[in-house]
């Protein structure tokens, strides 16, 4: 039984909703999302509300149902306040900069590395060392953020390399000398 699945998503004032078929469309003062629902799901409007029910009952209509509901809220989420992802650079002369859209890093590799962001998500560098990804669509921001994060993720021993903002480094000693 999913929990989540069953919770009602609450749609704010300045966003809207509307349903065709398996199709949810959510627009909003930010932007506008859609999502295709599987035929395991079935979606329903009540006032300012979405409910979300099983049509089957069974373990992938189970998955698919909590899943669904949360790939929905997101959108309602994301069209009324949109989502950030903040990642700092750490290291001697590592740093970041914007050239036009294009986020370029020197972070420690013999040549600078270019990033190109999707058309709907807006990166802004902050000092050099701040970068903040910015976006209506939760799974794209993160996804970015993961890849700018994979350039050079932190190492444990000097903590050097691109890393969120709140992530913890399990830091190693190092070699010990004589």
């Amino acid at each position: 039984m999913s929990r989540i699945g069953k919770k009602l998503i609450i749609i704010p004032s300045n966003v809207k909703a509307s349903i065709d078929n398996s199709l949810i469309s959510i627009n909003g003062p930010k932007g506008e999302l859609s999502y295709n629902i599987s035929k395991l799901i079935k979606i329903e409007k009540i006032k300012d509300k979405l409910k979300l029910t099983k049509n089957y009952n069974h373990k992938k209509a189970q998955a698919i149902h909590g899943l669904s509901r949360s790939i929905i809220n997101n959108m309602v989420l994301g069209v009324s306040q949109g989502f950030e992802k903040k990642l700092i650079i750490n290291g001697v002369g590592y740093r970041s900069q914007m050239e036009g859209k294009n986020l370029i890093l020197h972070v420690g590799y013999s040549h600078p590395v270019n990033i190109k962001p999707p058309e709907n998500i807006q990166i802004n560098v902050e000092n050099s060392t701040n970068i903040s990804i910015m976006g209506i669509d939760k799974e794209i921001v993160g996804q970015i953020a993961a890849k700018i994060r994979s350039i050079r993720p932190p190492e444990p021993y000097k903590g050097k390399g691109i890393k969120y903002i709140d992530e913890k480094i399990k830091r190693k000693v190092g070699k010990a000398g004589k």
